[in-house]
Parts: structure tokens; sequence; C-alpha cells
């Protein structure tokens, strides 16, 4: 049966990966005041990039990525709007925004997944 061999699909990743990014999001917030912090985010499409890498490579050496990715883990440091005296590069008001896009795209991830348990459970059914 080809309907419950990868239910989910990339949305159980997905799921984990706007997880991830709203705490790191948090962790900027909650060390705003914290000298020399730098403020995290995720690279969300180069992180579902490596669950799932697509047919696409760069052609020539000099191809270069997008952001500064620390990581495989698709980790990148913000580059703060306002320089501060202490070297912190977390901005509140952007965090804050950046949370509540993170939010928004993390319940819009769960409701798809609601969906496609919904359509699973009726196909079961016979509905």
């Amino acid at each position: 049966m080809k309907l419950l061999e990868n239910p989910f699909g990339i949305h159980e990743k997905a799921l984990a990966v706007r997880n991830q990014r709203m705490e790191l999001i948090s962790a900027n917030i909650a060390n705003a005041d914290t000298p020399s912090f730098r403020a995290k985010d995720i690279d969300f499409k180069k992180v579902l990039a490596n669950t799932n890498p697509s047919p696409m490579a760069a052609t020539n050496s000099r191809h270069f990525d997008t952001g500064e990715v620390e990581s495989m883990t698709g980790i990148v440091y913000r580059i703060p709007y306002n320089s501060s005296v202490d070297g912190n590069t977390v901005e509140i008001n952007v965090e804050q925004a950046k949370y509540g896009e993170a939010a928004t795209q993390y319940q819009a991830t769960l409701q798809f997944l609601e969906s496609r348990i919904s359509g699973i459970r009726k196909s079961l059914r016979g509905d």
C-alpha cells in the first residue's frame, strides 16, 4: 500500500526544522542583553536540501551558496542592521518579527499534516 509507505513525506522533517528555528530565535531573544552574543537562525531551504537532495548541482567551481552557513545543520549568523557597542547582534524587534513569522509557518505545517492525517483516516474508513 503506497499510501502508508511515507505518509508525511518531507513535512515531518520540516516540522522538526521549524521547531528548531523557533528555539534558536527564542534563545536570541533571551540573550538580547548578553555581550558578544551572535544571533542565529536556520537556513530552512539548505537543511531540507540536505535531507532530500535535488538533482541540481553547481556546474562550475565559481558558483557559490548564499548565506553564511556555520555547518551542515544550516545554522547561520544573522547580520544586524545596527551595530551595538558590546558586540551583541540581537535586535529585539527583528527577532520578535522573525519569531512571529516562524510561529505562523509552524502552524501552517501542522495544519497541512492534520489535513493529511484526516485524508488517510478517511481513505482507510472508506469515506
